[in-house]
């Protein structure tokens, strides 16, 4: 006779007693411990900002955000003006990092011989270790003066568009100074390209070594060419280390102080022309002002440093969720 209350199922098989054990007791109590101590430590900095900021919001309202004005002392400051530059700034350098560390890793995890991939490893590591202030001063005194061209050719081709017109100057305009394209959001961001560039590098490089040997070998079985092989297996599988490494590189684009302090000519007006002399990020106007500010200008540079901080917060945040959703990871099946 049948059971009227259907078939019976076994109980799930639960986890071997080894598993169960002390050992594995302390390990997750440590890793949930330091996650703890981690989220403590974030919301501990984002409070410190928002008690030393609190004066200055409080001042100037919602104006904060719209006014692009920085005289505190007289209560006219917002960041307006410096957001908007370290949005710009951030923005090319990571459109022009991420062709590069997307190249770089795949040559390495996949083209270079076995022989010379650890060597190219060390370089691309000791780049990321080179400190803020030797990029600026390469950027200063050697890369701008070699940009100039390259920024007169857009100027001059690309002018139509907002962000690559130039104030002041025509296309084709022989007698036309060179200092205009000097000190701009544009020479900013490729020294600061080159700086994230190592980083978004190492994070991609090693998602794509990951990538599933069997399916890396079905896809030569069935004919397909290295390359073949990289876009159907490699790109798919490290779809969610290029966006980590995309916006971790974002993120340290928009907290770069010292290279971009050093190279732009700083501007409180909202400059939307990445060309052209002048512009502004929010840690380049707190390392300007805050060796000189009162008590309530510190304040306002609270303020402006806790804008970034949600900034960056908002981008990882992002990031995360996106990469979360993508294949890496996965196991393959083959």
């Amino acid at each position: 006779m049948l059971d009227p209350h259907g078939p019976v199922l076994d109980p799930p098989p639960g986890r071997p007693p080894a598993a169960r054990g002390l050992g594995d007791r302390v390990f997750r109590y440590q890793l949930t411990a330091t996650g703890v101590v981690v989220l403590g430590i974030m919301a501990a900095v984002g409070l410190f900002l928002l008690l030393r900021a609190a004066q200055a919001l409080r001042a100037t309202g919602p104006s904060f955000l719209t006014t692009a004005q920085w005289q505190p002392d007289v209560h006219k400051f917002g960041i307006a003006a410096v957001l908007t530059g370290t949005l710009l700034i951030a923005a090319v350098a990571v459109t022009l990092s991420v062709p590069l560390a997307v190249g770089t890793a795949l040559f390495i995890s996949d083209v270079a011989p076995r022989g010379l991939r650890r060597t190219l490893v060390s370089l691309v590591d000791l780049m990321a270790a080179v400190p803020s202030v030797v990029y600026g001063l390469w950027g200063l005194f050697f890369l701008q003066a070699h940009v100039i061209g390259l920024s007169r050719w857009l100027s001059d081709w690309f002018g139509w568009f907002p962000l690559f017109k130039v104030d002041g100057t025509h296309p084709g305009d022989p007698l036309a100074s060179a200092s205009v394209y000097t000190a701009s959001a544009f020479v900013a961001g490729i020294v600061v390209a080159l700086m994230v560039a190592p980083i978004q590098c190492s994070v991609m490089r090693e998602v794509f070594a990951q990538a599933p040997a069997g399916e890396r070998e079905g896809a030569y079985a069935l004919g397909a060419t290295r390359w073949g092989m990289i876009r159907a297996v490699v790109l798919p599988y490290g779809k969610g280390g290029m966006i980590g490494g995309t916006m971790l590189g974002l993120g340290r684009a928009m907290g770069e102080t010292i290279a971009v302090y050093m190279i732009i000519s700083p501007v409180f007006v909202i400059q939307p022309h990445i060309l052209q002399t002048g512009s502004n990020s929010v840690s380049s106007l707190i390392a300007l002002h805050y060796g000189d500010a009162s008590s309530f200008g510190m304040s306002a540079l609270m303020a402006a440093g806790l804008a970034l901080f949600l900034l960056t917060l908002a981008v990882n945040f992002t990031a995360s969720t996106i990469a979360a959703r993508s294949r890496s990871g996965a196991q393959s099946e083959a």
